[in-house]
């Protein structure tokens, strides 16, 4: 079993240093996913309410043999659930689908700024882990003024913020941000999408002078800028490869070159996207 370095959050608790990410798989998909990858030594599985795939995530966990709490499991509220008691109800939900006592780290997944809710919907995190039904909590799609009202007005910080990571959008200004306040940086999309970032010509270089895959390449990236990348596969070789990550080390030169292509979002504006 490959051994996966973890890092610390501002609660003292860790996080595994690279996870397993199951947007968009179905119920099937995620539960033969999650034993696949715990069987190769994955510990930190990602879910949430809105992928409609928490039940297979949590099958998955129990089918694979692994000790429950050697797992770290992640799922989040959605905005349609934001708010102080639609939130402790949505939390319910995700417990009932993933058939677990505890979740180690909920996230909000999206701020939604117009709606005005998250900090009551925060305040409901909060409660969920004095309650210990939840041992870490965190957002996700969060600017820095966004989580800095967080702290203003409930004096608690996130453990970590899930954004959308890659080369494209190495997020340079929001990690450091996060760094100053001891929160984690959490990359979905890790490796961008489609298939143009594997294919970069910079990526290839690199990868080759360590006999490495361009994807490997990237997600070591990631780990060497202290993001924590969740990448999405369902293949177990895929799986394999995206686990097997810590033999090589990227110089400062090919880190800066793997960031200097050109920028691109994926994903929505924090600002103004909405996802109910």
């Amino acid at each position: 079993m490959t051994e996966t370095p973890v890092r610390t959050l501002n609660d003292g608790r860790t996080i595994p240093a690279v996870g397993l990410g199951t947007w968009p798989l179905g119920d099937e998909a995620a539960e033969k996913a999650v034993v696949g990858a715990l069987g190769l030594g994955y510990r930190l599985v990602d879910t949430a309410l809105s992928y409609g795939n928490e039940t297979g995530t949590g099958r998955g966990i129990a089918r694979s043999g692994v000790r429950r709490e050697d797992v770290f499991v992640t799922t989040k509220v959605p905005g349609r659930h934001h708010g102080y008691e639609p939130t402790l109800a949505s939390f319910e939900e995700s417990r009932r689908n993933l058939g677990l006592e505890y979740v180690d780290l909920y996230l909000i997944h999206w701020p939604l700024p117009r709606l005005d809710r998250y900090v009551d919907t925060w305040k409901a995190l909060i409660q969920l882990r004095e309650d210990g039904l939840v041992r870490s909590i965190g957002v996700s799609n969060f600017t820095a003024a966004q989580i800095d009202r967080l702290e203003q007005e409930t004096g608690v910080l996130p453990a970590v913020n899930q954004i959308e990571m890659h080369p494209r959008l190495p997020q340079d200004e929001l990690r450091s941000a996060h760094a100053a306040r001891g929160i984690v940086t959490e990359s979905w999309s890790p490796l961008g999408r489609g298939r143009d970032l594997p294919a970069a010509p910079e990526l290839a270089a690199v990868a080759g002078a360590h006999g490495v895959t361009p994807a490997q390449a990237v997600l070591r990236w990631h780990t060497q800028l202290g993001a924590v990348p969740i990448p999405k596969s369902a293949d177990p070789g895929r799986q394999r490869e995206n686990l097997d990550l810590f033999g090589f080390e990227l110089t400062a030169d090919e880190l800066a070159r793997i960031s200097a292509g050109p920028r691109q979002r994926f994903g929505g504006d924090p600002e103004v996207h909405e996802e109910f």
